[in-house]
Parts: structure tokens; C-alpha cells; sequence
């Protein structure tokens, strides 16, 4: 498909699963209208469904911006109505990337404030580089944020640091982020999208039916207590272990080469 907002695109060979999605309005650093929204969605949907599919990046066009969140131009005098409809396009892409059943990696160059931060936040993880700056400003605007930025902040970086940062709307930098441990790594900039591809390639290398159940296990059992966590780590353990990929995998180790993987 062809998208007004974003671009959607394979990284090498389709046939290798690496895909890259660009959020696409450099002159507005990305700001995100609701045509946005719409794009975001679709492109979720349309890669949910492909089977060449194996990890998505994420990433912002030029070199400012993942992006700066929603698009306040448009929101400008906007209807409590069209703003609750442009609401529920957000919920629906930003739990799409949230829920999506492949790794999703957030490259992040430059800013990422408010429904920009909050999408990186719902990928897997994030790399940024050392330009990155973020913030959830929402109180200033009189709103709290409303892309699951709450939730997700709280427990990528601590209660406490993330009320400070929530009451406060303040930004902070790559480094705090990282020694926070809401992004897994800081690199230069300009060098997010490249590692986050380094990082996707290796995981394109391992089986895809694990890759698929561990998300699932770690995204859930992350959320409740240990022993239902666990519960879901050994269902999904039990269905691998009947798997053509789980006896690939170790005749591959026993004859010292590459596995073969088919994905069932």
C-alpha cells in the first residue's frame, strides 16, 4: 500500500522480514495528524498479515525529529467530538504497535515529546541517539497523556522518576534515558536506524515461532504476578517443543550450521 504520512518499506530483500517504517512529515518534525493516525493503523494491519514479516523499525524522517506528537496546528479550535474521534484513531494504532506479535524497534533521532515519546514507548524497545531529547508535556496543554505515555514511562523508568517527569511535562536526554533504562542503548547520531537493523538482523536469525512466543510470554507475564507468568511461559513451551523448528534447531547445533527454519 501507499500511505500519505508514512512510508512502509522492506529493508534489503523482503523475503528476509526486516521491515522499516518511517513516520514521513520532516517539515513538521513529524508532528502526527489524524492522517497519520489512519496510516499507522493500516500499515499495522497490512503487516500483521504478511508472512515475510519478522521485525518491524520504527523510525522518524530527517534528522530533528521522531516526532514532536500531535500535530497542534490541526488541534487548534478543534470539536470536543472530532478531537474523541481523533482519540480513539491514536488508541487503536498505538495498541496495534503495542499488541503487534513480531519485535518492534523504535530508532529514535532528535525529539520525541509527547505522542511521539509515547509511540517509541509502546515498541519492544528503543535505541535513540545521543541528540535524543523527550518529554511528555501533556499538563502544559491541559491534558495528560493519552497514548498509554502514563503507564509505560511508570514502569520503563520508575514511579518516581516518571511522576516527576509527569507533574512536570520537563524533558530529559538519551543519557538519562538510558541510565533510567527506558532505552536499551544511546549511539551517535544519526546511527539509530542502522543499529536497530543490526539488533533486528539477529533477530530475523533465530526461529520465528520462538521469537513470536517469547514476545507474547515476556508482554503478559510482565503484567501479572509470577506464577501466572510463568504459566504462560510453559504453555507456550509446550507447544515449541512439538515443533518441526524446536528438532531443526538442535540437529542444525549437532551438524555445526545454520538452522533452516519453517516457521512451524
Amino acid at each position: 500500500m501507499t500511505y500519505e504520512t508514512i512510508r512502509l518499506e522492506p529493508v534489503g530483500d523482503a523475503a528476509a522480514g526486516l521491515w522499516l517504517l518511517t513516520l514521513n512529515r520532516p517539515e513538521a518534525m513529524n508532528a502526527m495528524n489524524t492522517q497519520m493516525f489512519i496510516d499507522l493503523r493500516a500499515a499495522m494491519r497490512e503487516l500483521a498479515v504478511r508472512s515475510d514479516a519478522r521485525v518491524l523499525v520504527i523510525t522518524g524522517a530527517g534528522e530533528r525529529a521522531f516526532s514532536v506528537g500531535g500535530d497542534l496546528k490541526e488541534r487548534n479550535g478543534m470539536s470536543d467530538e472530532t478531537w474523541r474521534a481523533q482519540h480513539q484513531l491514536i488508541e487503536e494504532a498505538f495498541l496495534a504497535v503495542k499488541d503487534f506479535a513480531l519485535p518492534v524497534i523504535a530508532a529514535v533521532e532528535g525529539h520525541a515529546h509527547g505522542g511521539g515519546l509515547e509511540l517509541a514507548l509502546m515498541c519492544d524497545f528503543i535505541i535513540a541517539s545521543h541528540s535524543a531529547q523527550f518529554s511528555l508535556p501533556e499538563v502544559k496543554r491541559g491534558i495528560l497523556p493519552g497514548g498509554g505515555g502514563v503507564q509505560n514511562l511508570v514502569r520503563a523508568a520508575g514511579m518516581r522518576r516518571a511522576k516527576q517527569r509527569l507533574f512536570t511535562g520537563g524533558s530529559f536526554k538519551a543519557e538519562q534515558a538510558l541510565a533510567w533504562g527506558m532505552v536499551n542503548e544511546t549511539v551517535e547520531a544519526g546511527a539509530s536506524v542502522a543499529r536497530a537493523i543490526e539488533i533486528a538482523h539477529e533477530i530475523v536469525a533465530a526461529a520465528p515461532m520462538s521469537v513470536r512466543y517469547v514476545k507474547l510470554a515476556a508482554a503478559r507475564g510482565g503484567e501479572v504476578d509470577f506464577h501466572t507468568g510463568y504459566m504462560l511461559d510453559l504453555a507456550a513451551y509446550n507447544v515449541l517443543v512439538s515443533s518441526q523448528d524446536r528438532l531443526e534447531g538442535v540437529q542444525a547445533f549437532n551438524e555445526r550450521r545454520p538452522p533452516r527454519w519453517r516457521n512451524r
